[in-house]
C-alpha cells in the first residue's frame, strides 16, 4: 500500500513523465530531416528561412553531400524524411526499393555547371574548354566533383568526353567528394579552376569571387533535379508540407534566384 504522504508526489513524477512524452513527440512532428545535394548549400537557406514564415516553430535539420552518398546511406537505414537529388535517377532508385513515396516525386530544377576560377588574372576561363586543352597552360589543378556519385561531376565528366577532354586532364584532376567541397577548392586555391554547380557561384557567399563560364547544355545530360519522401517520413505532416512548399511560386523564385530554371 502506497503512503498517502506520497501519493501528491507520485503523482507530480507521472504528470512530469506525461508532459516530457507530450514534449518529445511534439518535438518530433515539428522537426524535418532532410537530405539535400550539396548544390542546394546556399539556396535551401533562403528556401528554409521562406517556409519557417508558414511554420514558425518548424525544425529543419538539414544535411547537405553527394545524392549518391544519401542514396546509399537511406538504403542502410539513415533516417532522412525528405531527399533533395542532384539528379532524379537517385529518389527513383528508392523508390523501386520500396524506400521512398513515387507519388511525391518532383522534379523541382534543372541543374547547369560553369568551369570558374578565383583567380581570373591568372585563368581566363572565358576560353572555356580550349582553356583546358594545353597541359602547359594555367590550369595546372582542376577540381571536379567524383563522378562515382556527385551528379555535377558526373556531368563535368560527361562534357569532357564530350569535348575529348577527359583522359588529357586526369594528371590535373583533384576529385571533391561532392560540388560544394570541389568549389572549396576553386574558392581557397587549390584548384585554379574547377566544374561547380552555377546555383554556387551565383549565391551571395561567391558571386563576387573570380569569374566563370558555363558549360554548354549539349555537352552533357541534363541535371533533373528531384525531391521526394521517404519511408521514414511517411507519417510527419511537416515533411509533406515541405515537400509541397518546394511546388510554390514562391520557392519558384527562390530556385530561379540560383540559376535553377526549369
Amino acid at each position: 500500500m502506497i503512503p498517502p504522504k506520497s501519493l501528491p508526489l507520485r503523482r507530480a513524477a507521472v504528470a512530469v513523465l506525461c508532459a516530457l512524452s507530450f514534449t518529445a513527440a511534439a518535438r518530433a512532428v515539428d522537426s524535418v530531416s532532410v537530405a539535400a545535394a550539396a548544390d542546394l548549400t546556399y539556396c535551401l537557406e533562403d528556401i528554409n528561412a521562406a517556409f519557417k514564415k508558414a511554420h514558425p516553430g518548424a525544425d529543419l535539420k538539414v544535411t547537405t553531400g553527394s545524392s549518391g552518398n544519401f542514396t546509399t546511406q537511406i538504403k542502410n537505414g539513415a533516417p532522412f524524411e525528405v531527399f533533395l537529388s542532384a539528379d532524379v535517377a537517385f529518389p527513383r532508385e528508392l523508390i523501386k526499393a520500396g524506400l521512398a513515396d513515387e507519388s511525391t516525386l518532383n522534379i523541382y530544377a534543372i541543374g547547369r555547371i560553369v568551369l570558374w576560377t578565383s583567380t581570373p588574372d591568372k585563368v581566363d576561363v572565358t576560353k572555356g574548354f580550349a582553356l583546358l586543352r594545353d597541359p602547359n597552360g594555367p590550369v595546372k589543378k582542376l577540381a571536379v566533383a567524383n563522378p562515382d556519385h556527385a551528379p555535377y561531376g558526373r556531368a563535368a565528366k560527361e562534357a569532357l568526353v564530350h569535348e575529348k577532354l577527359w583522359d588529357a586532364v586526369q594528371p590535373r584532376v583533384v576529385l571533391g567528394e561532392n560540388i560544394a567541397q570541389t568549389a572549396q577548392f576553386v574558392e581557397t586555391g587549390n584548384a585554379d579552376a574547377g566544374f561547380v554547380a552555377l546555383s554556387l557561384v551565383l549565391s551571395p557567399k561567391l558571386s563576387k569571387v573570380g569569374k566563370w563560364w558555363e558549360v554548354p547544355a549539349d555537352t552533357y545530360n541534363k541535371l533533373e533535379q528531384a525531391a521526394v519522401l521517404t519511408k521514414a517520413g511517411a507519417d510527419n505532416p511537416l515533411a509533406k508540407a515541405y515537400l509541397d512548399f518546394l511546388k510554390t511560386d514562391e520557392a519558384r523564385v527562390i530556385f530561379d534566384k540560383y540559376g535553377f530554371k526549369k
